[in-house]
């Protein structure tokens, strides 16, 4: 059993049929995420589900969620530890697969930061655990089953 809420966040998803038809190949795709504070997000499904290239599609979305999740946890381990960043850039990608029951799932994100530091960068030790520290304590990394991994740019 789990304790207490800390916090809870809420989104509206709103789809309107847009064509005549319903049949699969025919009905739109494209509908708003609608976000507390009034920011809204236009989505669709991937492009490979004839979905809209120019909008958000779910399966993006999870990668940037994950990517951005350990951003901000690598960057409030970071600011504890006197460590400044100055910026801070990820070009993550997020695998799509069919599991061993047949089902399509995110099999696997993987991260690819680049960090700028002010000052003395960490070593590759020390950036490897501050990196692993922020996965461990990643809200959304802790509430997926998909595997998650860091890669070190080559210095």
């Amino acid at each position: 059993m789990s304790g207490p809420a800390v916090s809870e966040h809420e989104a509206r998803i709103v789809w309107t049929r847009t064509t005549e038809s319903f049949a699969y190949k025919d009905y739109n795709r494209a509908h708003d995420w609608l976000f507390e504070g009034g920011v809204g997000v236009p989505a669709s499904s991937a492009p490979r589900f004839l979905g809209d290239a120019d909008r958000v599609d779910p399966e993006g979305a999870l990668v940037a969620a994950l990517s951005s999740c350990h951003m901000l946890t690598f960057l409030a381990i970071c600011a504890r530890k006197g460590i400044v960043v100055d910026r801070y850039e990820d070009a993550a990608v997020g695998v799509l697969e069919k599991g061993p029951d047949g089902k399509l799932w995110v099999t696997r994100t993987v991260l690819r930061p680049k960090i700028v530091f002010s000052g003395d960068a960490p070593d590759a030790v020390a950036l490897e655990a501050l990196h692993h520290q922020a996965h461990e304590e990643c809200f959304i990394a802790n509430s997926v089953r998909t595997e998650v991994t860091v890669e070190q740019p080559p210095n």
